[in-house]
């Protein structure tokens, strides 16, 4: 991989990570038209670190709510703060059960499975689609709330379903308002990736190698510049309810990717 096509889809991933859209089906279907070869390990490593790069945006964004968490935690005192901590940890768990159980498996999805995003992104479409027709957003995240979107985030591993997607609607239609939906959502990723990296650090799993290391932190940069932009583009278009649009973008993508596999 070049550092022009690192760049490139450094900045696709700072835009689908907010979007909803499918950050890693674009990437997949990126990597395919650029012809990448990379083994499947390979082509992880590259996702993990832009999918850093994004988390990054997210804490400067939200950097005040962060530190709301962080005093939940450590206060233990009962309060607003804390409730919402302990909501965040609990919207973790599916998803960190999933990839600690599945780990193998879920790399052998990022090795240029085109129908499959194409497959998923008519998924996320769909659900696009009806949470934009929601009503009575008013309400705040609940512990139950907290389970079941944590459960969308899990499914979302699937490479063409989007993350934000899937966690904003799931939030939308069980009536939770639409900004703390957005707020949620973006909020509730940033502890699994830097998890994520972490195990990786410790296993021995993740290593760069001086070639990659160029390429890699032109595509990190690129994913971080673009992602602040598109963080606060996107808590805007939740609130205005403006989803429908990127589900038809689902639907036509999703077509073109099968369509490109197919023929």
């Amino acid at each position: 991989m070049s550092i022009i096509e690192a760049i490139i889809l450094g900045i696709v991933q700072g835009l689908t990570e907010f979007l909803p859209v499918s950050s890693s089906g674009h990437l997949e279907l990126g990597k395919a038209i650029f012809g990448d070869t990379s083994l499947p390990q390979e082509s992880m490593l590259f996702t993990i670190v832009l999918h850093f790069a994004t988390a990054l945006s997210t804490m400067v964004i939200y950097r005040k709510d962060i530190v709301r968490i962080f005093n939940g935690l450590f206060k233990f005192q009962s309060n607003d703060e804390l409730w919402f901590s302990i909501k965040i940890i609990i919207s973790m768990i599916p998803a960190a059960a999933v990839g600690v159980l599945f780990n193998n498996e879920i790399e052998q999805l990022f090795n240029r499975q085109i129908v499959l995003v194409g497959i998923m992104l008519w998924v996320t479409g769909i659900l696009l689609f009806i949470a934009d027709r929601a009503k009575n957003t008013h309400q705040d995240v609940t512990f139950s709330h907290a389970v079941i979107i944590g459960i969308a985030q899990a499914i979302a591993i699937l490479p063409g379903i989007s993350r934000s997607g899937a966690t904003i609607s799931t939030s939308v239609l069980l009536g939770i308002d639409r900004t703390k939906s957005a707020s949620f959502s973006f909020l509730m990723v940033v502890p699994l990736i830097l998890g994520k990296i972490a195990k990786d650090i410790l296993d021995g799993a993740l290593t760069v190698n001086s070639e990659q290391f160029t390429v890699l932190g032109a595509g990190f940069i690129a994913a971080f510049i673009t992602g602040l932009f598109a963080c606060r583009w996107m808590i805007t278009l939740v609130r205005r309810a403006q989803l429908t649009y990127f589900s038809y973008y689902c639907f036509i993508v999703g077509s073109i990717a099968i369509g490109y596999q197919l023929l």
